[in-house]
């Protein structure tokens, strides 16, 4: 009998029994077809109605969302809005038109492939979570100047609900699931942070993502139990099996509703250490759900979506209006912007750099904004405006060296005296942070205190430098461990050099969101942690349940460990005595949109 358990991501929780209805939603096929030099003008303008219909369409998509799913869920299709008026896009697609003389729908589809192979050239998340986008304005598009009716992910239109089995889910196809017809849903492919998760998750649908071989080995009609708490799909399962499930989902949910009832309550420990926990935010799609489960404030706002994949980088206008809404959110709670993050995988349509043999160790981060100075002006003339109206607060990544402190802190001066004379309203300056992300960072942790505002450590990349382990290789994963003694020793050693120069030390890499790892910190004397929105709720219920004093011992036996395994099993069994670790295992982690295997980037 084949492998019945397959382990994906879980993106909304949740446990959902019932038969599959398998969809295999594709591309329309685009015939090669050119016209006559006398019909170019007509083939002109039926791309441009094609494209007004579409946006048409997703405007209407857009006002659906706003009513199932909420207003953040909403903005979801103002990137496919955007692509629908991209220059790059519509500009390419007419120049085929008018240079080869193609028929629109085969000019649209070449330039869709163009940006598709660009994108699915780079491993980044980002710009994969967009491939679904993309392919939603495709289907529109194509489907519109080949007359073909629009798609209905239930075209079948079972008698009794299911679960949807696909490959990938657009965002169009997965607003237009009915609870009461879709049960839960499995994907072949797709990310936590890609709109048809944030969608499911907000329609209350259980979904697991990235369930490799889930389209090889089931049929339509194949009973499954889809785990959106644990990201499991359990094919053809017993009665025993769907018992555990449907047990497992009651007692997460009565965790839940615990959950809830707390999120607004503080984050002191028994002992009185108040601790604050904030959240990262990688879209502000996510920010009313950090709201909902009790941030205060947000410790990562990562800035990479405003400029990956577009044609044009976005305006002082448009951020400065994203990151005052951003700021105003949280009544009056730090919000920590990281500037762009931009090199390694992360360039924007409008950079033309040539290939770096190591693009990781090269021009990325905090390198290119001081490199290409107008761009990072804008987004810190923004900043400065937005921090008129809220607390705001500037984070530089990937620093190295003290000069590039001292570099940022001079733009920000000069950018806040030059909005002044113009009579623009701006904040007179802002906290300038520094994230601790590299060995020479962590060494260097006392020096950077002196120039710094703040330090906030990114154990993802810290653990990835240290370690010498690509964190994103699957045959590195074994090897990729935060709890290794080298990378404990690099975060006692930046704590207490932030504390010996009175500045605040924060955490926002994934060890924060991990219960036991949150309880290690703690004991190593970090009291600000930034985690994913999904875990602020269990994070700040297991502060109010756990003594500053006894997981600084327990830090102090994890120091002494040999091995990262030791580590981890020693502050297991300390952490026991306080709380029931089933309830926090990680591979089940409310609610759900947790990442794949141990923990990566």
């Amino acid at each position: 009998m084949p492998h019945r358990l397959l382990r994906g991501v879980a993106v909304s929780p949740g446990v959902a029994v019932g038969p599959a209805l398998v969809v295999r939603w594709e591309v329309p096929p685009v015939p090669e077809r050119t016209v006559p030099p006398a019909e170019v003008a007509r083939e002109l303008e039926r791309l441009r109605e094609a494209l007004a219909w579409a946006r048409e369409r997703s405007e209407r998509m857009r006002e659906r969302a706003e009513v199932r799913a909420g207003p953040d869920e909403a903005r979801i299709f103002d990137a496919q809005l955007m692509m629908l008026q991209d220059v790059d896009l519509i500009g390419g697609a007419e120049r085929l038109i008018r240079e080869n003389r193609f028929a629109a729908e085969r000019a649209f589809s070449l330039k869709v492939l163009q940006w598709r192979g660009l994108w699915s050239g780079q491993d980044n998340a980002t710009l994969r979570d967009r491939l679904a986008d993309l392919a939603d304005v495709e289907l529109r598009v194509l489907g519109r100047l080949l007359g073909l009716p629009e798609r209905d992910v239930l075209d079948a239109r079972p008698e009794s609900p299911v679960i949807i089995v696909a490959r990938d889910l657009t965002p169009s196809l997965t607003l237009q699931m009915d609870r009461s017809a879709v049960l839960g849903i499995a994907c072949e492919g797709g990310t936590r942070t890609s709109h048809a998760a944030i969608l499911a998750h907000s329609l209350g649908i259980p979904a697991v993502m990235a369930a490799e071989g889930v389209l090889e080995l089931v049929a339509s009609g194949d009973r499954l139990v889809v785990d959106g708490w644990a990201g499991t799909v359990q094919v053809r399962p017993t009665g025993a099996e769907v018992a555990a499930a449907e047990t497992r989902d009651q007692r997460r949910r009565e965790f839940d509703r615990e959950l809830e009832s707390g999120a607004g309550e503080p984050s002191a420990t028994t002992d009185g250490v108040a601790m604050r926990i904030r959240a990262n935010l990688d879209l502000p799609e996510e920010l009313e759900a950090a709201r909902r489960s009790g941030a205060e404030g947000v410790g990562l706002m990562r800035t990479e979506f405003l400029v990956v994949g577009r044609s044009r980088m976005p305006t002082e206008d448009e951020q400065a209006a994203l990151y005052r809404r951003i700021g105003e959110a949280f009544g009056g709670h730090d919000v920590v912007i990281r500037t762009y993050d931009i090199g390694g995988d992360k360039f924007p349509a409008a950079f033309r750099t040539p290939p770096e043999a190591n693009p990781f160790l090269g021009w990325r981060a905090i390198r290119v904004c001081l490199d290409e100075p107008e761009i990072f002006r804008t987004q810190i003339r923004a900043i400065l405006r937005a921090a008129a109206h809220a607390p705001l607060k500037l984070m530089i990544p990937l620093v190295t060296r003290v000069e590039e402190v001292e570099a940022t802190r001079e733009i920000v001066e000069k950018e806040a005296r030059a909005l002044h004379r113009a009579g623009i309203e701006a904040a007179a300056s802002v906290p300038v942070g520094v994230m601790v992300e590299t060995p020479a960072a962590a060494v260097l942790a006392d020096r950077f205190a002196e120039v710094a505002d703040f330090l906030s450590v990114g154990s993802n990349d810290l653990t990835q430098y240290t370690l010498a382990v690509d964190r994103s290789n699957p045959r590195m994963a074994g090897r990729f461990d935060p709890h290794h003694p080298a990378v404990l020793r690099l975060l006692r050693d930046i704590q207490a050099a932030g504390a010996a120069a009175g500045r605040e030390v924060s955490l926002c890499g994934e060890m924060a969101s991990d219960p036991v790892s949150a309880y290690l910190l703690v004991g190593l004397g970090y009291r600000v942690l930034s985690v994913a929105s999904p875990s602020l709720p269990v994070v700040k219920w297991l502060m109010r349940r756990i003594s500053a004093s006894e997981a600084a011992t327990c830090a102090s036996d994890a120091l002494e460990a040999r091995t990262a395994a030791d580590a981890v099993a020693c502050t297991r069994a300390a952490l026991t005595a306080r709380v029931d670790l089933r309830l926090l295992d990680p591979s089940a982690r409310l609610p759900g949109r947790g990442r794949r295997g141990t923990l990566h980037p």
